[in-house]
């Protein structure tokens, strides 16, 4: 690894910018990996430095190499709620279908946390809301079973359906979301569903 791939992969981490750009001007690889297997755009987007994202997006970087843990810059931003970054990565390529360590799209954690403006950008770019993740859940059984049936979450179930979520699909014990719901005493979420 030459010293200006070195100088990359730390500045993108520490989020510095000028030095993200340096390191590139002379030569750095920007697709190398450092620590965990994550490449720059990685290290950059788990802290969610905005302007070394952009450089090195810029510069075209693959928003959908994976790390070692299947986190690419576009699935964490997604998860985590890093707006900026991730319209950064929808405008730069970011692969919709592209699922995580669980076999989850972006959207079925972000729904996990109730990142409702992340979900509307999700939904609006085309991610499928009826997507089955390895534990046999959509995102919409995420909101509810991993949600804590707050304002916040009703508004997540609420925009879920508008964007095509299907109140039909049960979990893998073939419950469906109004009886996950239901169960819980999520009566605002129930009101949803019922709607």
């Amino acid at each position: 690894m030459t010293d200006a791939t070195r100088e990359l992969l730390t500045a993108a981490e520490a989020g510095d910018a000028e030095s993200v750009r340096a390191a590139i001007d002379r030569g750095a690889d920007i697709e190398a990996r450092g620590a965990g297997g994550m490449t720059a755009l990685i290290a950059a987007t788990k802290a969610n430095h905005v302007d070394a994202a952009r450089i090195l997006i810029d510069a075209g970087a693959d928003v959908n190499a994976k790390d070692d843990i299947q986190d690419s810059a576009y699935l964490y931003a997604g998860a985590r709620g890093h707006d900026d970054i991730l319209l950064l990565t929808l405008e730069n390529g970011a692969d919709l279908e592209s699922t995580n360590r669980f076999g989850g799209t972006a959207l079925i954690p972000a729904s996990e946390r109730g990142l409702l403006s992340t979900i509307e950008i999700l939904l609006e770019a085309g991610v499928d809301p009826n997507h089955v993740n390895n534990l046999n859940w959509t995102a919409l059984h995420e909101a509810i079973v991993l949600g804590d049936g707050s304002a916040t979450y009703v508004d997540v179930v609420r925009a879920l359906i508008d964007g095509g979520a299907d109140i039909g699909i049960p979990d893998g014990d073939g419950v469906l979301p109004i009886d996950l719901a239901t169960a819980r005493g999520y009566d605002a979420i129930v009101t949803e569903l019922e709607r």
